[in-house]
């Protein structure tokens, strides 16, 4: 294992990320419904269990039971005791599990190895408004922040996953949250789908690695390389 890389058990994205996701930072996963942004959370939060690891998971877009349950098919039993989920209803009470996610990292008695927060811009899109909008903001950076001080202060993976939306002016789609969320995630990838099962994987941005992509098949054990 490359210092300061956790893999991701893809080989070929490994290889493109240098080793890995990166320990001390923010990895930004975007891209539209189904490209597997929840898949890739899952298949890292059941290899972060497997290692004896605790893994906080901090769901606004309601999680399958399903799903999860297939992605932990193959855990030792009790592993899934130390996933800790969350589901708040509104974006206060997601500023409210990030602050204590953050705490629960720096708490000895329970090792952290991965936190997840899928998606970050679920209810910043919904409460975003004219009126509010920079109020709005400023919720999402704060919570952004602490997710990237307990990244850096503990040696961290951190995953969050980002909405998109349509830019009519350059006919892209792009991810939201404003330029401080993509400027605090160290690693940015986009998701995108293919034909069937294939999805590829684009790095967008990393402090290390030159940018590229790869291409990938969901399966019910998570993704594999194709």
């Amino acid at each position: 294992m490359t210092e300061g890389r956790w893999p991701t058990g893809i080989p070929t994205l490994d290889r493109l990320l240098g080793g890995g996701l990166e320990t001390d930072s923010l990895t930004e996963i975007y891209g539209e419904g189904g490209t597997g942004k929840t898949v890739f959370c899952l298949a890292l939060a059941v290899r972060s269990l497997s290692e004896g690891k605790w893994v906080l998971y901090i769901d606004t877009e309601g999680l399958s039971p399903h799903r999860l349950a297939s992605a932990a098919a193959d855990l030792a039993p009790g592993a899934l005791e130390r996933l800790l989920v969350v589901r708040p209803p509104d974006l206060e009470s997601q500023r409210t599990a990030v602050h204590r996610a953050a705490i629960l990292a720096a708490d000895a008695r329970r090792p952290i190895g991965l936190i997840v927060l899928d998606s970050a811009t679920h209810y910043y899109r919904l409460a975003r408004t004219e009126d509010d909008e920079d109020e709005t903001r400023r919720a999402l950076a704060e919570q952004i922040g602490d997710l990237a001080h307990a990244a850096r202060a503990h040696d961290l993976p951190v995953l969050l996953t980002n909405q998109v939306y349509q830019s009519r002016r350059e006919n892209t789609i792009e991810p939201l949250g404003g330029s401080f969320l993509n400027h605090a995630a160290k690693t940015i990838l986009r998701f995108e789908r293919g034909m069937g099962d294939h999805r590829r994987i684009v790095l967008v941005k990393h402090r290390a690695q030159p940018e590229g992509a790869v291409e990938v098949r969901i399966t019910h054990q998570g993704m594999l390389p194709t």
